[in-house]
């Protein structure tokens, strides 16, 4: 009775140590791919890795309008055309993540900071929430909801 009570114990604590491991393991490749779709979409306005990171299907919802991939395509290609080109870094905190299955959902903070011939111009700031899809390409975004945070 006691070697199974004993096992049973063991068997429940390598269960949440693997949980715990599993949520951080979670966090630490969310926080990848938001900070790599914002770096390789939006500051570097690629439009061709909209596909990378993003469903076909994806939704922003940004400060009270709807964007579509065709939407973020036109305007990256828009920024393109304007010189100088603006240098975009971002900063991404994770609050919290949630994996059930093959979808998740990610809450951060967005925080970037915008420069020309490195004078900051503009610092930006958005609470962000995002959903997404575990496709055979790994995790893509199918929605995101971004809030603009004011400045100080």
């Amino acid at each position: 009775m006691k070697k199974r009570n004993t096992l049973l114990l063991m068997l429940f604590f390598t269960t949440i140590a693997f949980a715990q491991g599993s949520i951080e393991t979670h966090k630490k490749q969310f926080q990848n791919l938001v900070q790599e779709s914002f770096d390789e979409i939006w500051s570097k306005l690629e439009a061709k890795n909209i596909e990378k990171y993003y469903t076909k299907d994806f939704l922003l919802l940004e400060h009270g309008e709807v964007w579509n991939n065709d939407t973020i395509a036109t305007y990256l290609n828009k920024a393109k055309l304007k010189l100088p080109i603006p240098k975009r870094v971002n900063k991404i905190e994770i609050i919290d993540v949630k994996v059930t299955n093959k979808t998740a959902w990610v809450a951060y903070h967005n925080y970037a900071t915008i420069s020309i011939d490195d004078k900051i111009i503009r610092k930006l700031h958005w609470l962000e929430s995002a959903t997404a899809i575990l496709t055979d390409k790994g995790w893509k975004f199918d929605m995101l909801h971004s809030t603009r945070v004011k400045s100080e």
